[in-house]
């Protein structure tokens, strides 16, 4: 069971967090609008606080300093960008995962030393493997 944060309760904020929390981990989601928080299921167990997840002291009373994963997946590149260089270089999460549409980004970030994943890129190459097989 790892202590997760996930930064973002869209569509694949809250569906992580539902099935992260029933797989038994314990989950912690942000996000700056509460509403947000329509998308976690009934069964969901974890914490759910308003923030915007770059401000260092919410982020050190959702639990920061103890957790082992950190994951930013909000609409906005550059918000998951800082969060998860923050995540990392300031807090020290051992893992942190952060969502970057651009690929150019992704992949500067990534040199940069963020594990970075590019929805653009990952639906792209499914396009092409449907499209040549």
């Amino acid at each position: 069971m790892k202590k997760v944060i996930i930064m973002g309760c869209g569509r694949t904020g809250g569906q992580l967090a539902n099935i992260l929390d029933a797989a038994g981990h314990n989950v912690t989601v942000l996000d700056v609008d509460a509403y947000s928080f329509r998308r976690l299921s009934p069964q969901y167990k974890g914490k759910a606080t308003v923030c915007n997840g770059i401000d260092p002291e919410s982020l050190i009373k959702a639990g920061i300093t103890e957790t082992e994963v950190f994951i930013a997946v909000t609409q906005g590149d550059n918000r998951n960008i800082m969060a998860a260089q923050m995540a990392k270089h300031i807090f020290n999460v051992p893992r942190v995962i952060c969502r970057i549409y651009d690929p150019l980004r992704q992949e500067i970030f990534q040199t940069l030393g963020l594990e970075t994943l590019s929805p653009t890129t990952i639906f792209a190459e499914i396009l092409k493997k449907r499209v040549e097989g």
